[in-house]
């Protein structure tokens, strides 16, 4: 998925490590990711917990995209810090998966993510 993904190679996340229900996304934040209140961006904070849910929610192969998710922000980003989002499964049962991201930094948590998954047709990856 990581090579078709180019939002994720644009924003610097790195996916390091997947396991059934299970994934792992960085990224470090940098100058051009902080809001006007000089942390960083929100937004970008949901885009590295999307990704780190939407890795854990296909680690079975077997395609999903998001039905819901929310966020709730408890501390700040800042410029220079690793921040790091992991996504556990919490249930799964006929095409819905439910997972819960935290998103922390060198302080602590940052975020608090819950997405809901839907399973489509077909595989991630190509059958061979």
């Amino acid at each position: 998925m990581y090579a078709r993904d180019r939002a994720l190679q644009m924003l610097g996340i790195d996916i390091v490590d997947v396991a059934p229900g299970f994934a792992r996304a960085v990224f470090t934040v940098r100058e051009d990711m902080v809001n006007g209140h000089d942390v960083c961006h929100g937004g970008l904070l949901f885009t590295l917990a999307d990704s780190a849910f939407a890795y854990a929610c296909n680690s079975r192969n077997d395609s999903a995209v998001a039905l819901q998710c929310s966020i709730s922000f408890t501390a700040p980003g800042r410029v220079g810090e690793r921040v790091e989002a992991v996504a556990r499964e919490r249930a799964l049962g006929g095409r819905t998966g439910t997972y819960d991201v935290e998103v922390v930094g060198p302080s602590g948590p940052i975020a608090l993510f819950r997405g809901v998954s839907y399973r489509i047709a077909g595989t991630v990856a190509p059958a061979s």
